[in-house]
């Protein structure tokens, strides 16, 4: 395994701002680095649309962790992969893959990525990003209306009867890991800078 690939983890509940801040950084390195979802590895369901519906999933069992830390090892071998592509609109993952190539900076992300012991021991550097819930859930709502075919009334009600709790369950204990902690993510200017000099640096290093 390549000990001069680094990895990044970055985790936060549900809209904190992750999606805003990977972007950011992504605008300023591209193909420089590699950033993997765990959102891309939400398990396959054999069974009716109207039955996916009411999965939990927001709990970890409902991720394919070991696929995604199995493809980890891989790019950091500095082997491509195919991962997996998951539609929200279908509650599902569809017949075709997208080829991942390795780099020197791995960047992985999701909201339960410090939760997997084994996960968790690959990231070097781990960020969580710290969101009041208010602002959360207003950001859920609005990008699964918006961009996952959702009804209000549907992303509420997942919201009261699974997210908050899993969130507080899982998530929320999770920051203890953690070895920087951002309020507002990809919003927070400073902090956007802060990593991205770092990537930065991280990147000269091992050129």
């Amino acid at each position: 395994m390549n000990n001069d690939v680094i990895l990044i983890g970055i985790c936060g509940g549900t809209g904190c701002g992750k999606s805003t801040l990977i972007n950011k950084i992504k605008e300023q390195f591209g193909d420089q680095i590699t950033i993997l979802s765990h959102d891309f590895y939400y398990k396959f369901h054999d069974m009716p649309f109207e039955d996916r519906k009411h999965l939990n999933y927001d709990h970890p069992d409902a991720f394919d962790t070991d696929m995604m830390i199995d493809h980890i090892k891989q790019l950091k071998a500095g082997h491509s992969i195919q991962r997996p592509v998951y539609d929200f609109t279908i509650h599902n993952r569809i017949d075709e893959t997208v080829e991942v190539k390795p780099s020197k900076v791995i960047i992985v992300e999701g909201i339960l990525i410090f939760e997997n012991k084994e996960l968790l021991d690959l990231l070097d550097i781990k960020v969580f990003i710290d969101t009041d819930a208010d602002v959360r859930i207003i950001r859920r709502i609005m990008r699964d209306v918006k961009h996952r075919g959702r009804t209000l009334e549907s992303v509420v009600n997942q919201y009261l009867n699974t997210v908050k709790i899993m969130h507080e369950t899982f998530v929320e204990p999770s920051k203890k890991y953690a070895d920087i902690i951002v309020p507002e993510g990809g919003y927070n200017q400073v902090a956007v800078e802060m990593l991205n000099e770092r990537i930065q640096a991280l990147l000269d290093k091992h050129e």
